[in-house]
Protein backbone atom coordinates (compact mmCIF):
# COMPACT_ATOMS: atom_id res chain seq x y z
CA UNK A 1 0.00 0.00 0.00
CA UNK A 2 2.92 2.44 0.94
CA UNK A 3 4.46 1.41 -2.65
CA UNK A 4 1.45 2.43 -4.26
CA UNK A 5 1.14 6.12 -2.15
CA UNK A 6 4.70 6.68 -3.51
CA UNK A 7 3.88 5.87 -7.08
CA UNK A 8 0.55 7.72 -7.09
CA UNK A 9 2.40 10.78 -5.49
CA UNK A 10 5.24 10.49 -8.37
CA UNK A 11 2.46 10.22 -11.33
CA UNK A 12 0.84 13.60 -9.86
CA UNK A 13 3.84 15.67 -9.26
CA UNK A 14 4.54 14.58 -13.12
CA UNK A 15 1.19 15.48 -14.51
CA UNK A 16 0.69 18.54 -12.27
CA UNK A 17 2.78 21.08 -14.40
CA UNK A 18 1.69 19.27 -17.60
CA UNK A 19 -2.18 20.48 -16.80
CA UNK A 20 -0.95 23.83 -15.52
CA UNK A 21 1.21 24.20 -19.04
CA UNK A 22 -1.89 24.94 -20.86
CA UNK A 23 -2.47 27.83 -18.68
CA UNK A 24 -0.04 29.68 -17.45
CA UNK A 25 0.50 31.01 -13.43
CA UNK A 26 -1.32 34.53 -13.05
CA UNK A 27 0.94 35.42 -10.61
CA UNK A 28 3.88 34.55 -12.55
CA UNK A 29 3.25 35.69 -16.19
CA UNK A 30 5.83 37.91 -17.60
CA UNK A 31 5.73 39.76 -20.53
CA UNK A 32 8.07 41.42 -22.46
CA UNK A 33 7.36 44.28 -24.90
CA UNK A 34 10.32 46.17 -27.39
CA UNK A 35 9.02 48.25 -29.51
CA UNK A 36 11.43 50.56 -32.01
CA UNK A 37 10.50 53.74 -30.79
CA UNK A 38 8.07 56.23 -28.93
CA UNK A 39 4.94 57.95 -31.08
CA UNK A 40 1.50 58.11 -30.15
CA UNK A 41 0.31 55.41 -33.03
CA UNK A 42 3.06 52.57 -31.00
CA UNK A 43 2.32 54.20 -27.23
CA UNK A 44 -1.71 53.22 -28.26
CA UNK A 45 -0.65 49.55 -29.45
CA UNK A 46 1.07 49.15 -25.96
CA UNK A 47 -1.38 50.13 -23.83
CA UNK A 48 -4.00 47.99 -25.73
CA UNK A 49 -1.93 44.86 -24.99
CA UNK A 50 -1.12 45.41 -22.06
CA UNK A 51 -5.25 46.76 -20.68
CA UNK A 52 -5.81 43.22 -22.60
CA UNK A 53 -3.50 41.13 -20.93
CA UNK A 54 -3.81 42.63 -17.35
CA UNK A 55 -7.66 41.99 -17.78
CA UNK A 56 -6.94 38.09 -18.06
CA UNK A 57 -3.83 38.37 -15.90
CA UNK A 58 -4.09 41.36 -12.76
CA UNK A 59 -0.95 40.16 -11.37
CA UNK A 60 1.27 39.88 -14.72
CA UNK A 61 4.62 41.78 -14.88
CA UNK A 62 5.22 43.94 -18.27
CA UNK A 63 8.59 44.67 -19.37
CA UNK A 64 8.34 47.90 -21.12
CA UNK A 65 11.08 48.68 -23.35
CA UNK A 66 12.04 50.91 -26.34
CA UNK A 67 14.53 50.59 -28.71
CA UNK A 68 14.92 54.35 -29.64
CA UNK A 69 15.23 53.67 -33.32
CA UNK A 70 18.19 51.50 -33.06
CA UNK A 71 18.49 47.96 -34.12
CA UNK A 72 21.35 47.44 -31.41
CA UNK A 73 19.48 48.18 -28.50
CA UNK A 74 16.56 46.03 -30.16
CA UNK A 75 18.80 43.31 -29.99
CA UNK A 76 19.73 43.98 -26.51
CA UNK A 77 16.59 44.27 -25.64
CA UNK A 78 15.96 40.77 -26.88
CA UNK A 79 19.06 39.42 -24.88
CA UNK A 80 17.27 41.10 -21.91
CA UNK A 81 14.29 39.27 -22.69
CA UNK A 82 15.30 35.91 -22.82
CA UNK A 83 17.46 36.18 -19.78
CA UNK A 84 14.73 37.31 -18.00
CA UNK A 85 12.73 33.96 -19.49
CA UNK A 86 9.63 36.36 -20.48
CA UNK A 87 6.60 33.89 -20.79
CA UNK A 88 5.67 35.28 -24.13
CA UNK A 89 7.91 38.56 -26.02
CA UNK A 90 6.42 40.91 -27.83
CA UNK A 91 8.02 43.02 -30.68
CA UNK A 92 6.05 46.65 -32.32
CA UNK A 93 7.50 46.94 -35.32
CA UNK A 94 9.61 45.55 -37.68
CA UNK A 95 13.34 45.75 -36.38
CA UNK A 96 12.22 44.40 -32.69
CA UNK A 97 10.22 41.64 -33.88
CA UNK A 98 13.37 40.82 -35.98
CA UNK A 99 15.86 41.25 -33.08
CA UNK A 100 12.97 39.14 -30.90
CA UNK A 101 12.77 36.21 -33.42
CA UNK A 102 16.61 36.09 -33.93
CA UNK A 103 17.45 36.21 -30.26
CA UNK A 104 14.45 33.50 -28.87
CA UNK A 105 13.92 30.24 -29.80
CA UNK A 106 12.36 28.73 -26.83
CA UNK A 107 9.30 30.84 -25.78
CA UNK A 108 6.45 32.46 -27.72
CA UNK A 109 7.54 35.63 -29.82
CA UNK A 110 4.57 37.85 -31.32
CA UNK A 111 4.91 40.70 -33.59
CA UNK A 112 2.48 43.55 -33.90
CA UNK A 113 2.55 46.32 -36.51
CA UNK A 114 4.83 44.13 -38.70
CA UNK A 115 3.61 45.83 -42.50
CA UNK A 116 5.14 42.28 -44.78
CA UNK A 117 6.07 39.87 -41.35
CA UNK A 118 7.16 36.87 -44.47
CA UNK A 119 9.67 39.52 -46.27
CA UNK A 120 11.27 40.32 -43.06
CA UNK A 121 11.90 36.78 -42.40
CA UNK A 122 9.28 36.53 -38.78
CA UNK A 123 7.50 33.77 -40.50
CA UNK A 124 7.40 31.57 -43.66
CA UNK A 125 3.56 32.50 -44.18
CA UNK A 126 1.19 34.40 -42.62
CA UNK A 127 -1.36 31.28 -43.40
CA UNK A 128 0.04 30.13 -40.27
CA UNK A 129 2.57 30.78 -37.39
CA UNK A 130 6.19 29.71 -37.29
CA UNK A 131 7.52 27.53 -34.53
CA UNK A 132 6.86 29.88 -32.06
CA UNK A 133 6.11 32.92 -34.18
CA UNK A 134 2.98 34.63 -34.84
CA UNK A 135 1.20 38.16 -34.67
CA UNK A 136 -0.37 41.37 -36.35
CA UNK A 137 0.32 42.54 -39.59
CA UNK A 138 -0.53 46.43 -40.46
CA UNK A 139 -0.37 46.37 -44.31
CA UNK A 140 -2.17 49.12 -45.54
CA UNK A 141 -4.02 50.07 -48.77
CA UNK A 142 -1.36 52.00 -50.22
CA UNK A 143 -2.80 51.71 -53.68
CA UNK A 144 -6.21 53.21 -52.58
CA UNK A 145 -4.72 55.80 -50.60
CA UNK A 146 -2.69 57.29 -53.17
CA UNK A 147 -5.19 57.19 -55.32
CA UNK A 148 -7.91 58.94 -53.25
CA UNK A 149 -5.11 61.56 -52.45
CA UNK A 150 -4.68 61.74 -56.20
CA UNK A 151 -8.09 62.45 -56.86
CA UNK A 152 -8.64 65.36 -54.32
CA UNK A 153 -5.74 67.21 -55.19
CA UNK A 154 -4.86 66.72 -59.22
CA UNK A 155 -1.43 66.02 -58.30
CA UNK A 156 1.44 64.71 -60.50
CA UNK A 157 4.42 64.10 -58.31
CA UNK A 158 4.49 62.55 -54.85
CA UNK A 159 7.03 63.64 -52.56
CA UNK A 160 7.57 60.08 -50.10
CA UNK A 161 10.22 60.21 -47.08
CA UNK A 162 11.09 56.53 -45.72
CA UNK A 163 13.90 55.17 -43.95
CA UNK A 164 15.36 52.64 -46.25
CA UNK A 165 16.99 50.42 -43.87
CA UNK A 166 13.71 49.23 -41.90
CA UNK A 167 12.23 46.41 -44.07
CA UNK A 168 8.68 47.86 -43.07
CA UNK A 169 9.34 51.12 -44.37
CA UNK A 170 11.40 49.83 -47.35
CA UNK A 171 8.51 47.60 -48.71
CA UNK A 172 5.95 50.21 -48.42
CA UNK A 173 8.40 51.87 -50.79
CA UNK A 174 7.90 50.03 -53.15
CA UNK A 175 4.38 49.93 -52.88
CA UNK A 176 4.17 53.28 -53.09
CA UNK A 177 6.18 53.66 -56.73
CA UNK A 178 4.33 51.09 -57.57
CA UNK A 179 1.08 52.74 -57.10
CA UNK A 180 2.21 55.91 -58.40
CA UNK A 181 3.62 54.42 -61.65
CA UNK A 182 -0.59 52.86 -62.15
CA UNK A 183 -1.70 55.78 -61.42
CA UNK A 184 0.18 57.94 -63.80
CA UNK A 185 1.99 59.94 -60.49
CA UNK A 186 5.71 60.76 -60.62
CA UNK A 187 7.08 59.22 -57.49
CA UNK A 188 10.21 61.02 -55.73
CA UNK A 189 11.70 59.53 -52.87
CA UNK A 190 14.09 60.69 -49.94
CA UNK A 191 15.59 58.68 -47.51
CA UNK A 192 16.71 58.85 -43.98
CA UNK A 193 18.49 56.56 -41.33
CA UNK A 194 16.78 58.60 -38.44
CA UNK A 195 14.24 60.94 -37.46
CA UNK A 196 16.67 63.89 -37.53
CA UNK A 197 16.83 63.34 -40.98
CA UNK A 198 13.39 63.65 -41.57
CA UNK A 199 13.01 67.78 -41.96
CA UNK A 200 16.37 67.83 -44.43
CA UNK A 201 15.13 65.41 -46.36
CA UNK A 202 11.65 66.55 -46.51
CA UNK A 203 13.22 69.96 -47.91
CA UNK A 204 15.42 68.28 -50.25
CA UNK A 205 12.09 67.03 -52.25
CA UNK A 206 9.85 69.65 -51.24
CA UNK A 207 10.03 72.00 -54.34
CA UNK A 208 9.88 68.75 -57.32
CA UNK A 209 6.19 67.33 -55.05
CA UNK A 210 2.84 68.65 -55.30
CA UNK A 211 1.75 66.51 -51.94
CA UNK A 212 3.20 64.05 -49.62
CA UNK A 213 2.66 60.96 -48.39
CA UNK A 214 3.67 59.41 -45.40
CA UNK A 215 3.12 55.49 -44.03
CA UNK A 216 3.57 53.77 -41.00
CA UNK A 217 7.40 54.54 -40.85
CA UNK A 218 8.14 54.36 -37.20
CA UNK A 219 11.34 56.86 -37.98
CA UNK A 220 9.59 59.12 -40.25
CA UNK A 221 5.94 59.35 -37.94
CA UNK A 222 8.20 60.14 -34.97
CA UNK A 223 9.34 63.08 -36.66
CA UNK A 224 6.17 63.99 -38.25
CA UNK A 225 6.00 67.69 -37.62
CA UNK A 226 9.00 67.95 -39.36
CA UNK A 227 7.86 66.81 -42.19
CA UNK A 228 4.33 68.79 -41.85
CA UNK A 229 6.42 72.32 -40.86
CA UNK A 230 8.40 71.74 -44.42
CA UNK A 231 4.96 71.01 -46.23
CA UNK A 232 2.98 73.66 -44.70
CA UNK A 233 5.97 76.19 -45.58
CA UNK A 234 5.77 74.73 -49.03
CA UNK A 235 1.82 75.02 -49.56
CA UNK A 236 1.96 71.45 -49.62
CA UNK A 237 -0.62 68.64 -48.19
CA UNK A 238 0.38 65.73 -46.06
CA UNK A 239 -1.50 62.40 -46.31
CA UNK A 240 -0.81 60.25 -43.84
CA UNK A 241 -1.79 56.52 -43.25
CA UNK A 242 -1.35 57.08 -39.32
CA UNK A 243 -4.48 58.38 -37.90
CA UNK A 244 -2.86 58.08 -34.54
CA UNK A 245 -0.37 60.52 -35.29
CA UNK A 246 -1.97 63.55 -37.05
CA UNK A 247 -1.71 65.96 -33.66
CA UNK A 248 1.69 66.23 -34.54
CA UNK A 249 1.39 68.61 -37.24
CA UNK A 250 -0.59 69.82 -40.07
CA UNK A 251 -1.82 66.83 -41.81
CA UNK A 252 -4.79 67.07 -43.81
CA UNK A 253 -5.89 63.85 -44.43
CA UNK A 254 -5.14 60.45 -42.68
CA UNK A 255 -6.52 57.10 -43.27
CA UNK A 256 -5.37 53.92 -41.55
CA UNK A 257 -5.57 51.66 -38.56
CA UNK A 258 -7.00 52.66 -34.69
CA UNK A 259 -3.39 51.19 -33.54
CA UNK A 260 -5.29 51.42 -29.84
CA UNK A 261 -7.72 48.55 -31.37
CA UNK A 262 -4.44 46.45 -33.07
CA UNK A 263 -2.86 46.45 -29.58
CA UNK A 264 -6.10 45.14 -28.20
CA UNK A 265 -6.13 42.30 -30.62
CA UNK A 266 -2.16 41.75 -30.14
CA UNK A 267 -3.51 41.41 -26.20
CA UNK A 268 -5.84 38.90 -26.62
CA UNK A 269 -3.66 36.95 -28.88
CA UNK A 270 -0.52 36.88 -26.28
CA UNK A 271 -3.48 35.66 -23.81
CA UNK A 272 -4.38 32.76 -25.77
CA UNK A 273 -0.91 31.66 -26.26
CA UNK A 274 -0.76 31.97 -22.15
CA UNK A 275 -3.74 29.68 -22.27
CA UNK A 276 -1.82 27.16 -23.86
CA UNK A 277 -2.50 28.10 -27.70
CA UNK A 278 0.41 27.08 -30.27
CA UNK A 279 1.78 29.92 -31.82
CA UNK A 280 2.89 27.83 -34.99
CA UNK A 281 -0.65 26.69 -35.60
CA UNK A 282 -2.04 30.66 -35.40
CA UNK A 283 -2.10 32.83 -38.42
CA UNK A 284 -0.96 36.15 -38.96
CA UNK A 285 -3.89 38.58 -37.95
CA UNK A 286 -4.67 41.06 -40.51
CA UNK A 287 -6.90 44.50 -39.16
CA UNK A 288 -9.58 44.17 -42.10
CA UNK A 289 -12.97 44.95 -40.11
CA UNK A 290 -14.26 48.67 -41.08
CA UNK A 291 -14.13 49.29 -37.17
CA UNK A 292 -10.22 49.25 -37.22
CA UNK A 293 -9.96 51.96 -40.04
CA UNK A 294 -10.24 55.80 -39.18
CA UNK A 295 -10.44 58.31 -41.50
CA UNK A 296 -9.37 61.98 -40.62
CA UNK A 297 -10.10 65.12 -42.34
CA UNK A 298 -8.57 68.81 -41.51
CA UNK A 299 -10.69 70.94 -43.05
CA UNK A 300 -8.81 74.17 -41.79
CA UNK A 301 -5.34 72.62 -43.92
CA UNK A 302 -8.14 71.81 -47.01
CA UNK A 303 -9.73 75.33 -47.26
CA UNK A 304 -5.94 76.87 -46.10
CA UNK A 305 -4.60 74.49 -49.33
CA UNK A 306 -8.17 75.54 -51.74
CA UNK A 307 -8.67 71.29 -51.63
CA UNK A 308 -12.11 70.82 -52.39
CA UNK A 309 -13.69 67.55 -49.73
CA UNK A 310 -16.69 65.99 -51.39
CA UNK A 311 -19.26 66.11 -48.19
CA UNK A 312 -19.68 62.12 -48.11
CA UNK A 313 -15.99 61.80 -47.60
CA UNK A 314 -16.54 64.49 -44.40
CA UNK A 315 -20.05 62.66 -43.52
CA UNK A 316 -17.88 59.40 -43.28
CA UNK A 317 -15.16 60.87 -41.49
CA UNK A 318 -14.14 59.51 -38.01
CA UNK A 319 -12.27 63.00 -37.16
CA UNK A 320 -13.29 66.17 -38.69
CA UNK A 321 -11.73 69.52 -37.84
CA UNK A 322 -12.76 72.81 -38.60
CA UNK A 323 -11.93 75.52 -36.52
CA UNK A 324 -9.68 74.11 -34.76
CA UNK A 325 -12.26 71.77 -33.11
CA UNK A 326 -13.49 68.02 -33.92
CA UNK A 327 -17.01 68.35 -35.01
CA UNK A 328 -17.55 64.24 -34.59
Amino acid sequence: MKKLVTLLSVLMMLVLPLAASGDADKGAVKIGISKIVAHPALDALEQGIVEVVTASYPDAEFDLQNANGEVSTASSIAQKFKAGKVNVAVGIATPTAQALVQTIGDSPVVFSAVTDPVGAGLIASTASGDMNVTGVSDMIPVYDQIKLLKDLTGMKALGHVYTSSEDNAAALARLTEEACAKLGVEFVPSTVSNSAEVKQAAQAIAGRVDAFYVTTDNTVVSALSALTDVAASRGKPVFSADPTSVEAGDVFMAWGFDYYKMGKATGRLVVDILKGADPAKIPTLFMTDPSDIDLYINMDVADKLGITVPQDLQDNASTLIRGGKNLK
